[in-house]
């Protein structure tokens, strides 16, 4: 339905559209995260087909008070271009502050409960610092340069900093597959590759069967559960 609207509304005044009508048209569907994805025009719903999982897994915080973190604002090098999918966040959780970190500078794209960060997800300081700066975070998405080793070292170095019953998601996983970004063969066990990594932090959800000698690692101890989907990963912690 929004995209029959959309359509009907010459080219030259759609911005004027979006404008004027989003805002309502967004609290009518706020409930519904594959309406607000078109709506915004995020490509998490159509070019991937990540919104009914998303609400499967978030729903139950839309009305909490939380704290989000993406990982990738979008519009690549354009500082004033992207955002499309936390103006989709912050309408869907309406109590919600919504965080964003990305290697271009997208101050310009704030907005109220929107705030976004300027560096890099593979730096740890900048990472460690971003936190301080927030308080806390009870959800973070990475959407970023989804190279295997930036996905990797990110994780490690958030997922100590979620919140206790948070939710850490990392988005388009095909890139484990993908030489150019640091993917390769999935036979290939070496853990440089996300999918390989996460694997194998499978075995750790089970660390008090083990019939060995084995010091448990801070994952081991605070995974609650890994959820693969396509191109999708959701890890809970305790």
């Amino acid at each position: 339905m929004i995209n029959r609207i959309k359509k009907r509304i010459p080219k030259t005044l759609r911005k004027r559209f979006k404008r004027i009508l989003i805002k309502p048209l967004a609290l009518w569907y706020r409930k519904d995260l594959v309406a607000l994805a078109t709506l915004f025009e995020t490509d998490k719903h159509g070019f991937h087909n990540y919104m009914p999982v998303y609400h499967n897994h978030f729903s139950h915080y839309r009305k909490q008070k939380i704290n989000l973190l993406e990982i990738g604002v979008g519009g690549f090098e354009d500082p004033e271009k992207g955002g499309h999918s936390l103006r989709m966040w912050k309408v869907y959780f309406r109590k919600a502050n919504i965080y964003a970190i990305d290697i271009v500078d997208k101050s310009s794209i704030q907005e109220k409960r929107i705030k976004i960060f300027k560096g890099s997800q593979a730096d740890p300081d900048f990472l460690k610092q971003t936190i301080n700066s927030i308080g806390s975070i009870d959800l973070v998405i990475d959407d970023g340069s989804h190279l295997n080793e930036h996905v990797i070292k990110s994780f490690k170095i958030l997922f100590p900093l979620l919140n206790s019953g948070g939710i850490y998601v990392i988005e388009d996983t095909q890139t484990a597959y993908w030489s150019s970004l640091g993917g390769g063969h999935p036979s290939d066990h070496a853990l440089q590759t996300s999918m390989n990594y996460f694997k194998y932090l499978i075995d750790g959800l089970n660390y008090k069967e083990f019939k060995w000698d084995y010091e448990p690692t801070y994952m081991d101890k605070n995974i609650d559960s890994i959820h693969f989907y396509h191109n999708l990963i959701f890890i809970y912690k305790k």
